[in-house]
């Protein structure tokens, strides 16, 4: 576990995290569980478990929960794993203020070690897992070992076709090679840039089987204003859709999400 990660974690708990954490997204949640992931992800958690009733779900890495909520409204048993107290408290706080029986355990994803082994129905990652990941053989070995025989893995991440764009004066720029996976240390905080073989032969690896690839674009064109812009609502339904269309933003051509389904 890097300390920087875990103590920069914290921080943003506090600083940039709380957007995640109002009332009103925490409400839409409550309303519609689902919407706590894309559609296809969706479609797949669905076909895996067609009901998480009494399902055990572990949420690795689970960051504003959001996902972890959403299972627990849909039935499941949830732990939620993180290396950041603060997240992790900040989270239980709301699953004590809504009455909800959700077990929260502070870990590192590449070792899951406070888990017992064969204990999950399903393990599922959410985006953003994969760049604060330095070792992914450690990472899907944990999560193969958690897992129950005949047990679900389902990720839902950024395409790592996105990796080596930027953007200047709002024209796609190459600003790395793609197998440059990294570490990227940004203010002495290491992030991975890992390549759809990275991903796939950690799981393979880990004796974890491939089942299903999704390769899906953004739900709109949300996706493409920066996260420092807590307020998205200020954009307008057109400036929005003229996001989404690579007609005029190139980048919309890639795909931006990528969902994997695998199984022990």
């Amino acid at each position: 576990m890097n300390t920087n990660v875990k103590h920069r974690w914290n921080e943003w708990s506090e600083t940039w995290y709380p957007i995640y954490r109002t009332e009103e997204v925490i409400a839409s949640i409550v309303r519609h569980p689902e919407s706590a992931f894309h559609p296809t992800t969706c479609a797949m958690l669905q076909q895996a478990c067609p009901s998480l009733e009494g399902k055990r779900i572990c949420v690795p890495s689970s960051g504003d929960n959001h996902a972890v909520f959403a299972s627990h409204l849909m039935g499941a048993s949830v732990s939620s794993v993180d290396i950041s107290e603060r997240q992790l408290e900040n989270s239980a706080a709301i699953a004590v203020r809504h009455g909800w029986d959700i077990r929260f355990i502070c870990d590192d994803t590449m070792t899951l070690g406070q888990l017992n082994s064969a204990e999950y129905d399903l393990v599922y990652t959410s985006n953003g897992v994969h760049v604060w990941i330095s070792d992914l053989t450690a990472m899907y070995s944990s999560i193969h070992r958690i897992l129950k025989e005949g047990g679900t893995y389902l990720m839902s991440d950024v395409h790592p076709f996105n990796r080596p764009f930027g953007k200047a004066n709002e024209t796609p720029a190459i600003v790395k090679p793609y197998d440059a996976s990294g570490p990227i240390v940004i203010d002495d905080v290491p992030l991975y840039h890992w390549r759809m073989q990275d991903l796939m032969n950690a799981m393979i690896a880990s004796g974890l089987h491939l089942h299903q690839i999704e390769e899906m674009y953004a739900e709109d064109g949300s996706f493409w204003i920066d996260d420092s812009i807590q307020d998205k609502s200020a954009f307008s339904a057109e400036e929005l859709q003229a996001l989404a269309d690579w007609r005029t933003n190139p980048m919309a051509a890639l795909p931006q999400w990528l969902s994997i389904k695998a199984v022990k």
